[in-house]
């Protein structure tokens, strides 16, 4: 399931897309979870933590910036996330309006990259 997110949010990231809901990505990488079910709403929420962690390891940025989950825009775990990579105190983080920007365009400008996208896709 992983490798199903991480290639549907880099092609995301080539068409300049995103954020894009949690439903819709379980929709647009077939994953079939039930999100009325705790359980796998936070099972995605895992994945990604791991792709991006493992992103991060590589010097990467990080695709869960290309995901959003509710109305408002980007929930506490990617924050918490950020925090636990070093880049600093989540509340700060997500009181910073460009910091998930940051992070989306990072995410376009690596991917839309021909050279990177056939090394690391």
């Amino acid at each position: 399931m992983n490798n199903r997110i991480r290639n549907k949010l880099i092609q995301l990231a080539r068409t300049d897309g995103g954020p894009v809901s949690y439903r819709r990505m379980n929709q647009t990488a077939e994953l079939w979870l039930n999100f009325d079910i705790k359980h796998e709403k936070q099972l995605m929420g895992e994945m990604l933590d791991e792709i991006s962690e493992d992103e991060h390891e590589a010097g990467r940025p990080l695709l869960s910036a290309l995901i959003k989950n509710g109305k408002t825009g980007q929930d506490d775990r990617f924050f918490k996330l950020c925090e636990r990579l070093g880049m600093g105190e989540w509340r700060d983080l997500k009181k910073d309006k460009s910091f998930k920007k940051n992070h989306i365009e990072k995410c376009r400008e690596f991917w839309g990259d021909e050279k990177n996208y056939k090394k690391y896709f």
